[in-house]
């Protein structure tokens, strides 16, 4: 089958949920359009992880856009892997810039972004962004704009 030639593993079957962090199970398949920039946005509106303090849970929609080179995200892995914060301790900083760097190490993508928009605790909302361009490519200077005038509104 073609899943088994693009060695996912994951999509259709049985789904197994890990238990805490588990950048292990994201897997990747060859992006066929190259030669295009475009855009691939995931929202995940019910992510979770815990208060590395207090072990309460903090709630988030976790924001991923990205402008893909070779190799893409398989959305079932991404799924299962942002489940695999629900035990994991980390503050809401540190969650998306461990999601923005696992997604560099696995697809190496052009262009990519994570933001976090937490629900309030103690009468405070987080949003935290973090960005990445591909080193000595446009693509750097894109992230570089984007982080000087990004704005949540």
């Amino acid at each position: 089958m073609k899943r088994e030639k693009e060695g996912l593993q994951l999509l259709g079957r049985k789904t197994e949920y890990r238990q805490d962090y588990a950048p292990e199970v994201l897997e990747t398949f060859e992006n066929k359009h190259q030669d295009n920039d475009y855009w691939v946005r995931f929202n995940c509106p019910e992510f979770t992880s815990l208060c590395p303090i207090t072990g309460q849970p903090d709630f988030a929609e976790i924001r991923i856009s990205y402008i893909p080179d070779v190799r893409m995200v398989e959305s079932k892995s991404l799924k299962l892997y942002l489940f695999s914060f629900r035990n994991h301790g980390d503050f809401h900083e540190d969650c998306v810039n461990i999601i923005m760097k696992d997604l560099i190490r696995l697809m190496d993508p052009k262009y990519i972004e994570v933001t976090g928009i937490f629900t309030p605790r103690g009468g405070i909302s987080i949003y935290p962004y973090a960005n990445y361009g591909r080193a000595g490519t446009k693509y750097a200077d894109m992230a570089d704009f984007r982080l000087q005038h990004h704005d949540m509104n």
